[in-house]
């Protein structure tokens, strides 16, 4: 294949990609997906607004007394490693092991992983042998995951994603999907063998805090409609154009965060297809 027959095949598969996310987001507003929630106490009712905004019914169900019951009846789980209690590694263990057994879709969202904190650390490698359907996370935490110790400044990413991706490459042999987040998204797929990357967003987003966690509830939600690479796909582009959009409302944090949750109640099909930035990398 050619340079020119490349490019046209990448803008090919990039459309067709493009058709799916829109058909995604159709299926989350017309499904309403439960999503099982175990996110840290920073973050939950951030997350619980984002995705009913979004268009998918959240349950904050984080005790090991219910976790097993409440993840039979889900449409996907999302775990956060952000502030664990013990009960609350406990339920994500059961709520994890459950997901496997019923084959439903899980998100890990491996929040602070490193030597640091090592308690937590030692749940996410105990979580990863259960197979998450998709992990996600920032670079720091994604590239000591993949191998690489790296300084982190607490939770916050001290790496950029575009310095991360290929190592993080190694993940996928213990999940279908890894998902990046950063200056720009991205995303890894084993079920296509590619990588692409999202664009857009604001650098305002990560000025509000439980974006993050957010993001990964909302991959989560997306996961119970369509397959694990266009739940990332079509959750980071919905993110991504949220905060583009309401960047150009207001460039003050506190007035963002409000139309940031505005705008990913107001996504549509048409402003996917108009605004959806990604490509298709080799």
């Amino acid at each position: 294949m050619n340079q020119l027959e490349n490019i046209s095949a990448q803008s090919i598969q990039t459309e067709t990609l493009l058709e799916k996310v829109i058909e995604a987001w159709t299926l989350l507003h017309t499904q309403q997906p439960l999503v099982h929630c175990i996110t840290n106490s920073v973050a939950a009712n951030y997350v619980a607004n984002v995705l009913l905004a979004a268009g998918a019914s959240p349950a904050m169900i984080d005790n090991p007394f219910e976790a097993e019951s409440f993840a039979n009846i889900a449409s996907a789980l999302s775990i956060n490693l952000g502030t664990p209690t013990t009960e609350q590694m406990q339920a994500m263990k059961i709520a994890a092991q459950t997901a496997q057994i019923k084959a439903m879709p899980w998100v890990l969202d491996p929040v602070g992983y490193g030597t640091f904190l090592k308690w937590r650390s030692e749940m996410v490698d105990q979580l990863v042998l259960l197979k998450p359907t998709i992990i996600r996370g920032n670079a720091s935490e994604i590239s000591t995951l993949a191998g690489n110790q790296v300084q982190s400044k607490g939770v916050d990413s001290t790496l950029a994603s575009d310095d991360v991706y290929q190592t993080a490459l190694t993940l996928l042999e213990c999940t279908e999907c890894v998902a990046i987040s950063g200056e720009s998204d991205f995303i890894l797929s084993k079920e296509l063998d590619i990588t692409i990357k999202v664009n857009g967003g604001s650098y305002l987003q990560p000025k509000v805090t439980a974006t993050g966690c957010a993001l990964g509830a909302l991959i989560a939600a997306y996961g119970a409609v369509t397959t694990p690479t266009l739940a990332a796909l079509a959750a980071h582009i919905h993110f991504a154009i949220a905060g583009k959009l309401a960047f150009e409302k207001t460039q003050s944090v506190g007035s963002f965060n409000v139309a940031f949750l505005d705008a990913i109640y107001e996504i549509n099909a048409e402003k996917i297809y108009e605004y959806a930035d990604f490509e298709v990398l080799k």
